[in-house]
């Protein structure tokens, strides 16, 4: 997160009133909803976890059991019973 100075950004009105709630502290402005993105959005994170879910879930058919998945993938065997029997 990065800090900027109220006083070089804000309209001197703006910040007077900002002034009568807070001063000399910092306080965080969040965005606004609209704005947010969802989890991996912005990195692919959720695209690539959901690949290779797809991936793993394909293996589990083809036999291999979910202690070699867990192993291969340096996952918890629960992690991987989750992803294998996740219904769609």
């Amino acid at each position: 997160m990065k800090y900027s100075n109220a006083e070089s950004i804000l309209p001197e009105e703006l910040l007077r009133t900002i002034q009568e709630y807070v001063q000399g502290e910092l306080i965080y402005i969040p965005k606004p909803k609209e704005a947010h993105l969802k989890w991996g959005e912005k990195t692919h994170s959720k695209s690539r976890v959901s690949a290779r879910n797809a991936e793993i879930q394909s293996l589990f058919r083809s036999g291999l059991s979910i202690e070699e998945l867990a192993s291969q993938y340096f996952l918890s065997y629960e992690s991987i019973k989750k992803i294998v029997y996740k219904k769609n």
